[in-house]
């Protein structure tokens, strides 16, 4: 289904955000992958995104919407996250901030 910019954003404003980047730009799927603003639906992208239901049988109304990365999905009959992408934090200590953000296959 084809969302409207209101609906696109109010998603994108479900990812989580982090105190490392600029939440109109940068947040994380439930995989914790990185999700760029500006890449919605650019599956070519290391930070692409997508809208996915979350609910079985559920209606594309905001409630029952997340942003996922393109590689991620969504098993709605065991209600969890399948995570092929995550952020990549090799050679950060579990403090360090994140200079640039960057994904890798999980």
């Amino acid at each position: 289904m084809a969302f409207n910019d209101e609906m696109i954003q109010a998603v994108w404003e479900k990812g989580r955000g982090t105190s490392e980047r600029d939440s109109n730009e940068w947040r994380q799927d439930q995989c914790g992958a990185w999700l760029n603003r500006e890449q919605y639906e650019n599956a070519e992208s290391e930070y692409g995104w997508r809208i996915l239901n979350v609910v079985a049988d559920g209606k594309d109304e905001l409630d029952n919407l997340q942003p996922f990365h393109c590689q991620n999905s969504f098993d709605i009959a065991n209600s969890k996250a399948h995570c092929c992408v995550a952020a990549d934090r090799s050679g950060l200590t579990p403090t360090q901030s994140v200079d640039q953000p960057r994904n890798t296959n999980v």
